[in-house]
Order: C-alpha cells, then structure tokens, then sequence
C-alpha cells in the first residue's frame, strides 16, 4: 500500500491529500496524495524523459521487465486483492478474478512486444525500396475507473510499455490505491524511472489534472475509459493537439433471449452478466429482451436464480455475491430507474430497494412489463437491475437493440444456426456473447462502436493504438 504519487520512479507527497473510503462501511481507508496541475506536468516530463531509452531498448528487455512485473503480480495476488475490496467494495473473490485478469494483460504484451512486425513493400522502381517500420507514439495518458481499479490499468500499460511508450496514469479518486500498488511492484520489478508515473488525485483535482493530460504537447496519446460524457471533454481536449485517443466510453448492452434458447443456460448467463460488480461494469446487461413464447418461463425461472444465488454483503465475507455500489449517488440512480419503470407500470418481480446491510447496498432487482419509453431502458443503471421487455419477432428485437447511440456489447442466446448468424451480423455493438454472458478475455479485442468509443484493447490489436507507423522510401539504389 502506497500513498504517494509516483513521478520519476519517486514517491511524492504533496501538501494536501484525498480520503479513500470503504463504500461497504464508509470509514476511511487512508489519505492520498492530491496531486495537482504541477505534478501533473512534472509527471509528463518524467515520462518524456524516460521515453527515449525505453523506447530504443530491444523489445527482448522490454519483455523481460513486464514479465517480471507479472510475476510479482501473481506473486502478491492476495494482497493486491484485498485492496480492491477495500476501495471498490466487490467480493473478494470476484477482486482475486480481476487481479488474475489484470495480470494475464502483463503476461500478453510481453509476448507481444516481440512481436511489432513491420514491412517490405515491393517498390515500382528498381532503384528504391519501400520500406515500414513501427514505432512508440510517445508519452501516453492513461486514464482509468473505479470498477476494475487494476485491470483497467495493466490492459492499457500493457500495450503501451510492450510498443516502447511511457506512461501518466491517473486513476479515479475512488481507487487510487490499486494504481499507487501496481507502481510499487513495477519499480521492484526493474521498470526504469519514469516509464510508469501515477498521479493521484481528488475529484477537485481531476478537471486541472485531466486537462494537463489532455493538452501538454509532451503527451502524444489518452487511452480513458470511462462515461461517454466524460470522454466527449477529453476528445475537445485532446482536439487542440490532435493527440491519438483511445476511448472505450459507455455501455447500454442488450441480452436478447429468443424462443430456441436453452432457458437454463441463459439463465446463468444473465445472471453472470447482469450482477457481476453488482452490475458495475461497462459490458453489463443493461436492457433483457425475452422473446413471447418464453418470456414467462424466464422471468420465473430468473427470479428463482436471483434469490438462490445471490447474496448481499461486505466484500470480505465469503458468502458475499453482490458488495456495495461505489457510493449514493449511484444508489440514487438505480432507485431513479426504478421508481420512474413502476410509475410506468412496470412490476417488482424480486429486489426494488436498498439492502438493510447500509445506505451503499441495494438489493439484486428484477423488472417486469418493462417498455422502452423507461428510463432503465434508455439509460445505462450500472447497478443491480435487470428489466425484462416481452418481445415478439427477430427484427424487434434487433431494432430495440440497435436504437441505442451506443454499442460496446451485446448478448443473445439461440439454438438456432441461421439466426446466430443474422443477429451477430446486425448487432451494432463491438462486442457479442452468443450463448455466453462473459465475453472478456486477454485474447479478444476489447471495444465498442457508435458513442462507445475509439480503437480496441487487449488482444494482438492493442499493441497498434500506441504505435506509429513510419514510411521510409530508400532510394538511389
């Protein structure tokens, strides 16, 4: 646990600090360091600085580093852990999930950094040859969420230190703590001074921050994650420069139920989709659609998963499936969505009020006779509610899908072939589950279409965001 900025593989205080808090009970974690516009450019400057010797070390040595940063990951899991539960709130086991997950990002781009090919193109003339070369864009900006403190980090760090970048994070004020501990373990694994930087701050801090970040010309690139609007500031931002951005922005994700389903399974995809975080991830379910002729059986045999599998508690408990939300205003959210679907005539199936447990914990809630004119099915909830939308043919449910100006995810399950691959096709999301409610993995690219975003994460594409390439005609051959 570290509590200091990180600047120039130094830790800095400042002189004020930020509180971090246990959105399960509320008390105070600990203060951080509430970094501010100048550590913000000196930051950068550290990053600049470092950026042309890490950049022109064999990608051989650049591997080795990052590999031993993941060592160290796996090495230190519990603990790394035990800090997300602490500042994000969400089970304990799902937190050792997503230390596995943020580390396997370490372990592929290791790999892949051997792997930045460029070309020979034969030339029309005899006397040149045309050759392309890729190189590291520079400086990179990384900014992160407060839903998966960790990953969402090492999935961008990654790809950038693998191309020969370096990096400014600056992760969200809720969880400061897994960014300041992923610095720790890379100064021990050999990471030189200023390749990894964390600038932590408070909410105050982040529009002077983000703006340092978004416009100093050392910066070459922003990789955010985050809400549309948000990222709608930084793309201005960033306008000013013509930075290269990666954006992967907000999520309405539909999950399409179709009358050939096997409603068991989709059940538990639902309910893996729906619930994970306590539905505070950008790939969440979002809007369920459930098909006539099986709608009532879904609902039912739903309900029943919900109550039998889900369970309301501290993050540290082991019985616990569904931890607290970040904080209020996000309760307030979801109490919003659903008082404005009941005021509709939408029913409470199961759930519809905040848990006895404290005023951040909200009981799982299932919807029913839900239309598209709700609120929770126009906006994104990211929290613990799952509306249901009866739905009659193929080409219905597809336009409700599609009617959103987003499109990060979206599920559906079927057995039948033909309209797998009809509705895969016309999904205009980045992503789709057919017959799965987990679409994740270090191997696939990561990213949404329409208002979700710009450019891809994970996979062997995410290497390219943070690489420029360069055309080198040779002549007088």
């Amino acid at each position: 646990v570290r509590r200091g900025g990180l600047v120039g593989g130094r830790w800095l205080e400042t002189p004020a600090a930020f509180p971090v808090q246990d959105p399960a009970s509320g008390e105070e974690l600990g203060r951080v360091a509430d970094c501010g516009a100048a550590e913000a450019r000196a930051a950068v400057r550290a990053a600049h600085e470092a950026g042309a010797a890490w950049g022109r070390l064999p990608a051989k040595e650049r591997s080795v580093c990052l590999r031993r940063w993941y060592e160290l990951m796996m090495e230190n899991k519990e603990e790394l852990a035990r800090i997300i539960t602490a500042e994000n709130g969400k089970p304990l086991k799902e937190a050792e999930g997503e230390i596995l997950y943020s580390a396997s990002f370490l372990e592929w781009f290791a790999e892949e950094a051997r792997r930045v090919y460029g070309d020979v193109i034969p030339a029309s003339g005899k006397d040149r040859r045309i050759l392309v070369l890729k190189q590291p864009v520079g400086v990179a900006a990384i900014i992160t969420p407060w839903n998966f403190p960790s990953a969402m980090i090492t999935r961008k760090v990654g790809a950038a230190l693998a191309a020969g970048c370096t990096v400014v994070v600056k992760p969200a004020e809720d969880t400061p703590l897994s960014a300041l501990a992923l610095g720790e373990l890379a100064n021990q694994a050999g990471i030189p001074a200023g390749v990894y930087n964390v600038v932590p701050c408070s909410r105050q801090q982040t529009p002077a921050v983000g703006e340092v970040l978004c416009t100093d010309p050392l910066v070459a690139k922003i990789s955010f994650t985050g809400s549309t609007a948000t990222g709608k500031i930084l793309l201005k931002h960033a306008a000013g420069t013509v930075k290269r951005v990666s954006m992967e922005l907000g999520g309405h994700a539909p999950f399409i139920v179709f009358d050939s389903a096997n409603v068991d399974r989709a059940v538990a995809g639902a309910l893996a989709s729906k619930y994970r975080n306590s539905g505070q991830t950008c790939v969440c379910t979002n809007r369920f659609l459930v098909q006539k002729g099986i709608h009532d059986k879904f609902v039912e045999k739903f309900a029943e998963a919900i109550k039998r599998e889900l369970h309301v508690g501290s993050g540290f408990d082991a019985k616990t499936t569904q931890g607290p939300l970040i904080n209020e205003k996000a309760v307030e959210k979801v109490e919003r969505h659903i008082s404005d679907a009941v005021s509709q005539g939408a029913s409470i199936v199961t759930g519809g009020k905040r848990h006895s447990l404290g005023k951040n914990f909200f009981e799982p809630t299932l919807l029913s006779n839900v239309t598209t004119k709700m609120l929770c099915t126009q906006e994104e909830t990211f929290g613990p509610l799952a509306p249901v939308i009866k739905f009659e043919t193929e080409a219905e449910a597809v336009a409700i899908a599609n009617a959103a100006d987003v499109g990060l995810a979206g599920y559906f399950y079927s057995q039948d072939p033909a309209q797998i691959w009809r509705v895969a096709e016309q999904l205009e999301v980045g992503m789709v589950g057919v017959n799965e409610g987990i679409v994740s993995s270090v191997e696939s690219p990561f990213g949404g279409v329409k208002q979700s975003g710009l450019g891809r994460e994970g996979s062997k594409y995410g290497i390219d965001e943070y690489l420029e390439i360069k055309y080198v005609c040779f002549g007088g051959l």
